[in-house]
């Protein structure tokens, strides 16, 4: 019986120490780590991470928040909607190191002036994030991502004893500035961004909001002291440095040239149905299945959709959802007196939308300039020339 009972104990020894965090030794270090720009959209905007370094223990990891699972049911959907969970994640420094280098992304590392207890207190809460029940989170570009989630681990675990400080070159920008400054104005992912997110992002950041952007969590933390007054961050590297430019943008393929291409045609076929004093139907029922499209989409993301950002979208006052309802008048003939009204709203709503522009209340994509011109004068000549019939 006796062999019995010291078996059940070792076994509950075993278990409850196999259970139990190793604790750090205090010669361990936990440093922010903040990888620069690549070359496509999803990577745009760098990353940020833990990395946890302790030679006695020959621990050497970083985690992260910016993995999503792909083995997720309805997987696009949700990512659609705004409801797909992101991952924290785990991953060797040299792994990590290696991945970075290989793409050529600059990676900065910034170790933390943190206390013994301080550093085992987020070494830990970083462990029990990982455990697979507690490893998802409600993603959200401006407010929960992989770098708010880096600052908001460094207030939790120490207590909310570090002071955020602007730093020196600080300037107040909207979000879409912001946004602007990793993907420029005249690329396609800015197109698609500046015709998805609505006004919303049109208002100015706080300090503490414009660290959504990893970017931005290294120049923070350069600035941040503890309550004692002392610099948040001890020492700061960079550990790997980019060795080719970035990719120069083409012109040619630009979305501003692009659209620009397609108002010249509205424009060349408007002239030609004046001159002839014809409507070529195809163009104009091409224009209004194109923006009623565009416009349900950008009605789905506004309200169909958990995302904090597609709300109060003002591109729907182009590209307007009830233009694909009109296709039916625009294979008449001649049509109804109420569509030559309709007509009319559109005209104005271009008026309006300039308005919108000028005073801020949202900042719209700088390649539809032309396009919007063109459609302008297409819906005049359209107007007119019903009213000939």
């Amino acid at each position: 019986m006796k062999q019995y009972v010291l078996l059940f104990l070792f076994l509950l020894t075993t278990i409850i120490t196999l259970g139990q965090q190793r604790p750090l030794s205090p010669q361990a270090e936990i440093s922010v780590l903040t990888i620069g720009p690549g070359d496509n959209l999803n990577d745009a905007f760098g990353h940020n991470g833990f990395r946890i370094k302790d030679n006695q223990l020959g621990l050497d990891v970083v985690y992260g928040y910016g993995e999503y699972d792909f083995d997720t049911p309805n997987f696009y959907l949700k990512f659609a909607q705004g409801k797909l969970n992101y991952l924290i994640s785990k991953h060797s420094f040299s792994q990590f190191y290696k991945t970075y280098q290989y793409y050529d992304r600059t990676i900065e590392e910034q170790v933390l002036n943190l206390s013994t207890s301080e550093k085992q207190q987020l070494y830990d809460y970083l462990v029990t994030n990982y455990k697979p029940e507690n490893r998802k989170y409600l993603y959200d570009f401006f407010y929960d991502n992989c770098a708010t989630k880096i600052r908001d681990v460094a207030k939790i675990t120490t207590d909310n004893a570090i002071v955020f400080s602007t730093p020196k070159d600080y300037t107040p920008q909207t979000f879409r500035q912001l946004i602007h400054e990793h993907v420029g104005l005249n690329s396609w992912g800015s197109f698609g961004i500046d015709m998805a997110l609505g006004s919303v992002i049109d208002r100015k950041a706080t300090p503490y909001e414009q660290m959504f952007l990893p970017k931005y969590i290294h120049d923070f933390f350069e600035e941040t002291k503890t309550d004692h007054s002392e610099n948040f961050v001890k020492k700061s590297t960079t550990i790997y440095k980019k060795k080719k430019p970035n990719n120069s943008a083409n012109f040619i393929l630009s979305p501003l040239m692009i659209m620009s291409l397609v108002a010249v045609l509205i424009l060349f076929v408007t002239y030609s149905d004046k001159k002839h004093k014809r409507r070529s139907t195809w163009l104009d029922v091409a224009i209004f299945g194109l923006t009623g499209l565009l416009g349900i989409l950008m009605l789905f993301l506004w309200f169909g959709t958990n995302h904090s950002a597609t709300a109060q979208n003002y591109n729907m006052l182009w590209a307007f959802p009830l233009n694909l309802f009109m296709i039916g008048q625009l294979l008449k003939p001649k049509v109804k007196t109420w569509f030559k009204s309709y007509l009319k709203f559109l005209i104005i709503m271009f008026f309006l939308l300039t308005l919108h522009w000028i005073i801020g209340v949202q900042v719209f994509a700088i390649a539809l300039i032309p396009l919007l011109m063109a459609l302008f004068v297409r819906y005049i000549y359209i107007l007119k020339y019903f009213n000939r019939a």
